[in-house]
């Protein structure tokens, strides 16, 4: 399935630089950048809950946000993108013309 991952990790605390970077290498591992907090994640059930827990435990809920979007199996037909920065190649590969 097809999960868009945002978030905003606040630098106003002195431990928020680290979370943000420890956030997006998670991201990293599992799906693309596609927005500077913005991942585009292709994962099976499995990977999403070890994935979801691994973001959880990273970021400070009092001062943090993280969002997820399920865009399921057939996101192919969800995802439109217009605009100068290239679509990543998980969305390319995949889009139906």
């Amino acid at each position: 399935m097809m999960v868009l991952v945002t978030y905003d990790i606040s630098l106003e605390d002195p431990a928020g630089p680290g979370r943000l970077r420890r956030v997006a290498k998670v991201c990293l591992d599992y799906g693309v950048r596609v927005q500077y907090s913005v991942f585009e994640c292709e994962v099976d059930p499995a990977q999403w809950v070890v994935f979801r827990d691994q973001l959880l435990n990273i970021y400070d809920e009092e001062q943090d946000s993280l969002r997820f979007y399920k865009l399921g199996k057939n996101w192919k037909n969800r995802i439109e993108h217009h605009g100068a920065k290239p679509a990543p190649d998980i969305f390319r590969d995949s889009m139906i013309l």
